[in-house]
């Protein structure tokens, strides 16, 4: 890839960040863009903690706070731009594909990854409480190495 060639990739990976802060109604600051074009900058979806995000946005060259990375995280969530998935009461992970379907998560390396949803299969569940309804459903499959 030529120099011209990589520097219109980032261009387009920034504005494709921008454009879907914006379809959410937020304002695309500095930061939110770079945030933004880290995690679909590419056209992947991916599963990020803070911390891992904020070591990319690091390797990229990019100035922002972990408590940044943190607060803007939440931010995309609140606007529906990205999913949370608790693993355990401490550990979160944001998906950007935020459809439902189920994840695995390696208890021995910590990756998160989509499962196959076309093998899942949730036959009922149990009634909410008067004055609530069910807003989603978290499958997270937990597996380890054998042996």
């Amino acid at each position: 890839m030529t120099q011209s060639q990589a520097t219109q990739t980032r261009s387009q990976a920034k504005d494709m960040g921008a454009r879907w802060l914006e379809s959410a109604g937020l304002r695309p600051t500095r930061q939110r863009v770079a945030i933004a074009t880290l995690l679909i900058g590419d056209g992947q979806h991916r599963h990020v903690t803070a911390e891992s995000l904020f070591d990319a946005i690091r390797e990229a060259g990019e100035k922002v706070s972990l408590a940044t990375v943190y607060n803007t995280l939440r931010s995309f969530s609140e606007a529906g731009l990205l999913r949370e998935i608790l693993v355990n009461g401490t550990k979160g992970y944001f998906d950007t594909n935020t459809t439902n379907h189920p994840h695995f998560f390696w208890e021995d390396t910590g990756e998160l990854m989509d499962a196959p949803e076309e093998d899942l299969e949730i036959s009922a569940l149990p009634k909410a409480p008067e004055g609530a309804e069910v807003s989603k459903v978290d499958v997270v499959i937990r597996l380890r190495a054998k042996g």
